[in-house]
């Protein structure tokens, strides 16, 4: 069975945060701080997880990425920052 991860990067040097979600999260951290070579992701590095939630399905890890996306999901991620 796959296990999806819901995640939150920050960048404290851009104060930057970007939400996604994957069903690797090493290889998706390293693809975020190093290897990719083109995205939104690469202007803001370094990045740190502060954030991350389980799912066993990725309709569920897709409907829980969409609501972080929200207004009620940035205010959560926003107390998140403010408390790093």
């Amino acid at each position: 069975m796959n296990e999806f991860v819901v995640y939150i990067l920050y960048s404290e040097k851009f104060n930057q945060h970007y939400t996604g979600y994957t069903s690797n999260i090493i290889e998706r951290f390293k693809s975020h701080n190093h290897l990719a070579t083109k995205g939104h992701t690469i202007k803001y590095r370094p990045w740190i997880v502060i954030h991350i939630e389980f799912f066993n399905s990725k309709s569920e890890a897709m409907k829980k990425e969409k609501y972080l996306k929200t207004g009620i999901g940035r205010e959560f991620i926003k107390n998140i920052i403010q408390n790093l």
